[in-house]
């Protein structure tokens, strides 16, 4: 059942929102391709207007023309389509066990996913008794390389896709401990690897460390991560098969069933 919002409009404010949103009901009601003359028909709309705002809506691959003069929707609707199931599933089946994980460890336990070149905080199990200010909150953001969290997505990629990232983002830094060499993170990587754990060493904030295990669905994917958040003079090593088990837990939830990647804790930073 829909909740009414008295915030949210009824309707678009944008007249060209509001007719983008009829077309793609158009599309929507049917598995075939539509004309472009029913398409306009449908939505009362000109011709030249639809057939605008269609060609608008291809460039971003909302819409795909298997031929000249029909359209049908494109796979950009699936793709966005599939990041919020991913998002709503991989959130639900951690929730549960995040807050059981954050009243054992009482620190703040991150559920993270990766968008592009960043981390995007979905979830967080927290409160005032971890004594830790949480900076980021659910919906922010932060650099892959300079996350726990993000180093996992990044050791998932292959070595010319990490080459790529390091261009593309230069490695830029957020403090002294920051990671902004490419050598350097390919090190980190590659222990990340080798045990499924990653860290982050006051590399995002001063006075804040982090460890992060995995969590992969039924395809055997990485879709998320899993991270305690502490300060940095009080982040447990006793905290690491925990937080593992846990992320098990949800992996499992989603229908993984595949052979942990790490064979034993990852030794701490500076060991």
């Amino acid at each position: 059942m829909k909740t009414f919002d008295p915030a949210i409009p009824t309707k678009p404010s944008v007249q060209v929102i509001e007719r983008m949103f009829a077309l793609i009901d158009v599309l929507a009601s049917r598995e075939e391709a539509i004309s472009l003359k029913e398409i306009s028909e449908k939505t009362g709309l000109h011709p030249s207007t639809t057939h605008r705002i269609l060609n608008d809506l291809a460039t971003g691959r909302f819409v795909d023309r298997p031929e000249s003069g029909s359209y049908r929707l494109g796979m950009r609707l699936l793709e966005l389509g599939n990041l919020v199931k991913a998002r709503l599933s991989v959130r639900d089946a951690a929730l549960v066990p995040m807050r059981e994980l954050h009243r054992l460890t009482q620190q703040p336990v991150n559920l993270s996913m990766r968008q592009g070149d960043e981390i995007i905080y979905v979830e967080r199990a927290y409160s005032e008794r971890s004594g830790m200010q949480v900076v980021r909150a659910i919906g922010g953001r932060a650099p892959l390389h300079l996350t726990s969290t993000g180093k996992l997505f990044l050791a998932a990629d292959d070595p010319q896709r990490v080459r790529t990232y390091a261009t593309r983002t230069g490695l830029a830094g957020h403090t002294r401990n920051s990671i902004t060499q490419l050598s350097v993170l390919e090190r980190e990587l590659a222990k990340a690897r080798q045990y499924g754990v990653a860290r982050d060493n006051e590399e995002l904030e001063l006075g804040v460390r982090c460890m992060a295990a995995g969590i992969h669905d039924d395809q055997g994917k990485l879709v998320a991560g899993l991270s305690i958040s502490a300060p940095a003079d009080r982040l447990d090593e006793g905290w690491l098969p925990k937080l593992q088990a846990t992320a098990q837990e949800i992996s499992a939830a989603l229908g993984f069933n595949g052979t942990p990647r790490f064979s034993s804790p990852v030794p701490a930073q500076g060991s």
